[in-house]
Order: structure tokens, then C-alpha cells, then sequence
């Protein structure tokens, strides 16, 4: 019965390149995405918000703070897995990707929108969605 509620995940095959280009750029705040704080800079747009899979709205400025602590003191991301993967068009050179990151135990849906200018991919908004939380032993 669980099946009924799933959408249709496929992307379309006209996509399958663009797809795979937005999954290198993935998960997004996390592991080797920004090399230096000009790397976040130059993709990520000015008016940028998420909001985080705690249900807390986050401003770039924000981000881009957490990115700088990361960037001097990474974390250990050594178990993180993304998967499910998929991506649709919203709009002229607006894509929506989604996908599924696993943090060892915790599990979150992901969604990032994406623009694309004169061939450079500009990140619009990300939102994460706890699906499940590991269980305290």
C-alpha cells in the first residue's frame, strides 16, 4: 500500500546529463563540495536560503559561516552515503534535484533547486527532511 503514495522518481532521459553533472555537486553542504569559501561564493546565489532538516530556516550568510568551521575543522563524513537520485526540470534552466543522504544511522530526504547561467550551475535553495533518527542505545 506504501508503494500508492510514492511518486514517479524517473527522470526524464533528456535530463540523464544534467542529472549527472547536479549529483558531482551533491550532497551540498557536506564533504568535498567547497574546496575554499570563493568556491561557495561563486555557486551559491545571493538570495540562497535553506532550511534545514531540523525545520530551521538558514540565511547564506549562515551557511556560508558553517562552511568556513567545515572547511578548517572537517567532520568525519567517512559513513555517509547519498542514493536515489533524480532530477526534473521547474522551469527554463531551473532544476529541482532530490535525493536521499544517509549520516550512519540518520537518514534525511534532500532537495536542492539549481539554476543554470551561460553554462554555471547557481544553487537556489536546499532543504533536508529527517526520515529516520537513530535510536539512542
Amino acid at each position: 500500500m506504501e508503494e500508492a503514495y510514492e511518486p514517479d522518481r524517473s527522470t526524464a532521459p533528456e535530463l540523464r546529463d544534467v542529472l549527472a553533472e547536479l549529483r558531482r555537486r551533491e550532497p551540498l553542504f557536506h564533504g568535498s563540495a567547497w574546496s575554499t569559501l570563493a568556491d561557495f561564493d561563486d555557486a551559491v546565489a545571493p538570495d540562497f536560503w535553506e532550511i534545514g532538516a531540523s525545520g530551521r530556516r538558514y540565511s547564506r550568510e549562515y551557511v556560508r559561516e558553517v562552511i568556513e568551521q567545515r572547511l578548517n575543522s572537517p567532520p568525519d563524513e567517512s559513513d555517509w552515503e547519498t542514493s536515489e537520485f533524480q532530477v526534473r526540470a521547474l522551469g527554463a534552466s531551473v532544476y529541482l534535484l532530490t535525493y536521499t543522504l544517509a549520516q550512519g544511522d540518520r537518514i534525511t530526504r534532500r532537495l536542492t533547486v539549481w539554476r543554470r547561467r551561460e553554462n554555471r550551475w547557481s544553487v537556489m535553495f536546499h532543504q533536508g527532511t529527517v526520515v529516520v533518527i537513530p535510536v539512542d542505545s
